[in-house]
C-alpha cells in the first residue's frame, strides 16, 4: 500500500492528470492473485501456495524470439518455444508493424489486472490501461527490442510507459509518506476510483 501510494502521490505532486494518479495507486494490484485459487481449488499455480512463476517480474513477447535484453538471457535456451522453428525467428507468428495490442505477453500481474479492469468497464484512458499492461515488459521499454511490432500509437504509449516508470521505480523510499497516512489519503484516492471505476464493488481496493 505504502508502494502504491508513493507512486500516486509522486503523479499527483508533479502535476499530471488524475487518471495518471489512480493509475500508480492500483498499477501493481494484479500482485493479488498471490491471494486468489490454489492448485486445489482450481489448479492455478502463482499463488499464495505454490509457486510464483505468474506473479511478478519482467515480461516477454510469447510466439517470437525471446531477446537477450530479457533479464538473464542466458536462460533463455531452458524455454521449449527456442528450439520450435514457428516462435524463435525474429517475427515468430506475427506480421511485421503489427502492433503491441496484437501481441500476446507472458502471463503476469500486468496482464491480470489489465483483464479485469477491462471486464468491469473502467473508463480509465487508453494509455492508462496501456501503462498498467505493458510496465514490466523491460526488453520493449527499457531494452529496444520489438520495435519490428510497433506502429505509431505505440510510440505515444511508450512515451506513456516511461514517464510512469519514473515514478514507479524512483518514488520507493523508507521515510513512507511524507508524513501521511493512508487513512488521511485514501479519501481523495476512492474519489478516483468511484471515478474511473464506476461499479458496486470497487470498494475491494
Amino acid at each position: 500500500m505504502v508502494h502504491m501510494l508513493q507512486t500516486s502521490e509522486g503523479i499527483r505532486k508533479a502535476g499530471l492528470p488524475d487518471w495518471l494518479q489512480l493509475t500508480g495507486l492500483i498499477h501493481d494490484m494484479g500482485k493479488i492473485m498471490y491471494a486468489i485459487g490454489g492448485v486445489k481449488e482450481d489448479g492455478q499455480q502463482g499463488t499464495g501456495d505454490g509457486p510464483q512463476w505468474a506473479l511478478g517480474g519482467d515480461t516477454w513477447v510469447v510466439g517470437a524470439k525471446i531477446p537477450d535484453t530479457c533479464v538473464f538471457p542466458e536462460y533463455n535456451n531452458l524455454n521449449p518455444d527456442m528450439s520450435n522453428p514457428l516462435y524463435n525467428s525474429e517475427y515468430g507468428i506475427y506480421s511485421p508493424n503489427c502492433g503491441l495490442d496484437n501481441l500476446k505477453f507472458a502471463y503476469g500481474h500486468d496482464e491480470y489486472l489489465y483483464q479485469m479492469l477491462v471486464a468491469n468497464k473502467t473508463t480509465l484512458p487508453k494509455p492508462a490501461l496501456s501503462i498498467i499492461r505493458y510496465h514490466s515488459c523491460y526488453p520493449w521499454h527499457t531494452g529496444g527490442s520489438y520495435r519490428h511490432f510497433m506502429i505509431e500509437e505505440d510510440y505515444t504509449t511508450l512515451k506513456w510507459v516511461l514517464l510512469f516508470n519514473q515514478f514507479d521505480l524512483y518514488t520507493k523510499s523508507e521515510e513512507g509518506l511524507d508524513g501521511k497516512t493512508v487513512e488521511e489519503l485514501w479519501p481523495y484516492y476512492q474519489s478516483l476510483i468511484d471515478k474511473y471505476i464506476p461499479n458496486e464493488h470497487n470498494l475491494m481496493w
